[in-house]
């Protein structure tokens, strides 16, 4: 008797077949909801995260490879972009999954920066899951939907490039000048910092950013560096 079920997620609808329920259970089921519930959960989704990891990057490899003829360097970029975790969150939450997650009471007020990360990793999870239960077509067909789907907007916004490298294009090009960054702020403890960093172009403040590290927190700022020209030229 077929005994499959199918799980609808939330706010996006997508249908996904399941044979082995427990598989999905455990995909959204974070390390530290075992530490409160040992009697009824024993396995978390790590292992699920490493397998999902390595089908995405390869569905989204193929893809790329599949159907356009850029250097290796522009598709390596392409797919940075669609694999990064704030793309792979982005899917998460589009299909509802964080309403799904089982996490433990601490988890569940942790800082939004570790929130996002516990996201796009099940997302990472339940790819393995579905990989294992219904195999590589179905992941596939999975992944494009929620991830692929999306590629024509980094294609059209141009955010698959890196912000400081096309910061600086515009820079030397508008200003003869370029960019430089520097460390404005520093808040938290050693193991859970964030910095602000701001970004100089001719001397002026054009942009800032905050980041768990300095090298993201750059990115943020040029990031808004960026929205400045764009406002300028429009």
């Amino acid at each position: 008797m077929d005994k499959s079920v199918y799980i609808t997620f939330t706010k996006e609808k997508l249908k996904v077949e399941f044979s082995d329920i427990d598989l999905l259970i455990t995909a959204f089921t974070h390390r530290s909801y075992l530490n409160e519930h040992k009697k009824s959960a024993h396995e978390h989704n790590e292992r699920l995260e490493f397998l999902g990891d390595a089908v995405l990057e390869l569905v989204v490899t193929e893809y790329l490879y599949t159907n356009y003829q850029e250097p290796e360097g522009v598709l390596t970029n392409w797919r940075s972009s669609l694999v990064r975790t704030e793309s792979i969150g982005a899917a998460a939450n589009k299909y509802g999954f964080e309403e799904m997650l089982r996490l433990s009471r601490g988890e569940k007020r942790g800082s939004d920066r570790a929130r996002a990360q516990i996201l796009a990793n099940s997302y990472e999870a339940v790819v393995g899951a579905i990989y294992i239960d219904q195999g590589y077509d179905v992941a596939k067909k999975f992944i494009e939907e929620s991830i692929i789907s999306t590629f024509s907007d980094i294609l059209e916004t141009g955010s698959w490039m890196d912000s400081k490298s096309r910061l600086q294009e515009l820079a030397q090009s508008n200003e003869s000048s370029t960019p430089v960054y520097k460390v404005i702020k520093e808040v938290g403890p050693d193991h859970d910092k964030t910095f602000t960093v701001g970004v100089y172009v001719g001397g002026n403040l054009q942009g800032s950013g905050d980041g768990p590290s300095k090298q993201t927190a750059q990115q943020k700022a040029a990031e808004t560096a960026l929205k400045h020209y764009q406002t300028e030229n429009d």
